[in-house]
Parts: C-alpha cells; structure tokens; sequence
C-alpha cells in the first residue's frame, strides 16, 4: 500500500517493532523478547541470538575479550555452486559482521576464568570450515597452557560444503585438542541450540564433559527424511530435539537460556579447582 493509499487515521508500524514467533504464531513486541534474552514470553521458544549476545548474557558484567580473531577463511577448491563462495563468504562478513563462523573469547564466569567458543549461525549456516576449526582447535590449546575450564557454544548445519575434505578433517583435528584437555582433567562443557546438526554433532558438540541443550533444540546428524529412508522406518515424535535426546541419554540437560549463565557458574564449582 502506497502513503497516498493508505488509509487516513492509520498508525505506519516501524519495521522491527513487532516479531512473530514461530512456535506459537503469537506477534510479540520485540522489545518485550529482548528483555527476555530473545525467548518467546508465551511459549518459550529460544530466538537466535548472536554470539556477542550470548558473551554479554554469560560472562561476568558483560566483560570479555576476544582473541585469534585474524584468521581468514580462504576458497582452496575454488568451489562454485550457484554463486562462488569467495562472494558467499563477502556476503556473510557484511550481514554478520563478523570474518567467520566462531568467535573466541576469555573472561570469568562467577569468577571463574573460562575459554568460551561461540558459532554464528548466520554465517553460512555456522558451518565448520578449515578456520573454523583452527579457532576452535587453538581456544582448547590456550585452555590446555593456560589450565581454563573450555565451553563451547554449537549451533551450526555442519561441515561446510564448500572446503570438501577440509572441512571433514577438522572434526579429527578438534577432537584430538578436546582429548588432551580430558587427559588433563581440564573441564569442556558442551552447549548445543538450534540447530545443531552434522559433523559438529558429530565430534566436538557431543564430546563434552557435561552436554546442555536449550530447550527445544535441533539436535541431529543427518535430517530424518534421510534416516527415514536408510532404516526404512517411521521416527517417533520429536525426534532429534533437545528433550527427546536427553530422555535417551544423549545428552546432560536442556537449560533455558535464562537459567544457562547460574548453571554453568555451578557445573564449573563443581568440575574444577583452580
């Protein structure tokens, strides 16, 4: 409808005023969603939320600092699919603004130092490159030299297509820098959002001392079409979200995101003595 069009007496809605949850169907006053750390006031559905956001909702005052932030995703198989992912991976530093899909950062969660790994899901789906990988790979090598409690936040499709075997080769790669902190006693806590699926479920997402999951949460390795089809058999309902998956004993616990920050400072009381 065109301003001459619109009828007189009408309220023009700012874009970004309003949101609609995509559970409940109920629009919500988006400053309303934030206060909640972007969950749904009527049914709790978990928005995505950046990584920066989550740095500010967990660590102590909001005070962290990022590191091995320099590394740069380059284009080795000089893949191209509908677009070439030199101009993909352009695109997703300018919506994201941030150069891949992972942020390191150290500060203190209840006054404990921590080593803390987020992904951006909206960078390229938070699919795990070779930079990717070698972020997350040197934080557990700066947890192990620097004896600091390792967390990381998992929300990604997995590998990313476009690096081929470059990509598979960092689920070795990072497993085998999580099992030195294993042999040393240093705790790696797990937290897997929506979704988290493929070859991060597949290594490091599952590989932790203690494995949380939001609530209602994507959690898998291949889609259940595909599953469907290899074991020629219906999934039950709710497979592969976060709930069904603890009730197997996949993983730990499923911890709101309001809840997330005074659990971790108990989990980590508990697993380390300084």
């Amino acid at each position: 409808m065109s301003e001459d069009q619109r009828p007189s007496g009408s309220i023009r809605v700012p874009e970004g005023l309003w949101v609609k949850c995509k559970k409940c169907k109920e629009i919500i006053y988006y400053k309303e969603v934030q206060k909640l750390q972007k969950v749904c006031p009527k049914c709790g559905f978990h928005f995505y939320i950046s990584a920066r956001d989550r740095f500010e909702i967990l660590f102590d005052e909001g005070k962290y600092d990022i590191f091995e932030n320099c590394i740069i995703p380059l284009d080795p198989l000089k893949f191209k699919d509908r677009k070439k992912y030199r101009d993909r991976l352009k695109e997703a530093e300018e919506k994201t603004k941030v150069n891949e899909a992972v942020l390191n950062a150290e500060g203190k969660i209840g006054g404990i130092p921590v080593i803390l790994c987020c992904m951006e899901y909206e960078f390229i789906g938070g699919s795990m490159g070779s930079v990717v990988g070698e972020k997350i790979t040197r934080a557990a090598e700066k947890a192990l030299k620097e004896r600091k409690p390792l967390i990381i936040i998992s929300a990604s499709g997995g590998a990313r297509m476009q690096e081929g075997i470059f990509s598979l080769m960092q689920m070795a790669k990072i497993s085998s820098a999580i099992a030195k902190l294993k042999e040393t006693d240093i705790p790696y806590i797990s937290i897997l959002t929506d979704p988290t699926t493929g070859g991060v479920t597949a290594s490091y997402a599952m590989q932790g001392d203690i494995n949380i999951a939001e609530p209602g949460a994507l959690i898998g390795f291949a889609g259940p079409r595909v599953i469907e089809q290899t074991i020629k058999q219906k999934l039950p309902e709710g497979f592969q979200t976060a709930e069904f998956l603890q009730e197997h004993g996949m993983i730990d616990m499923v911890v709101p995101r309001n809840k997330m920050r005074e659990t971790l400072i108990k989990l980590l009381k508990l697993l380390w003595t300084p």
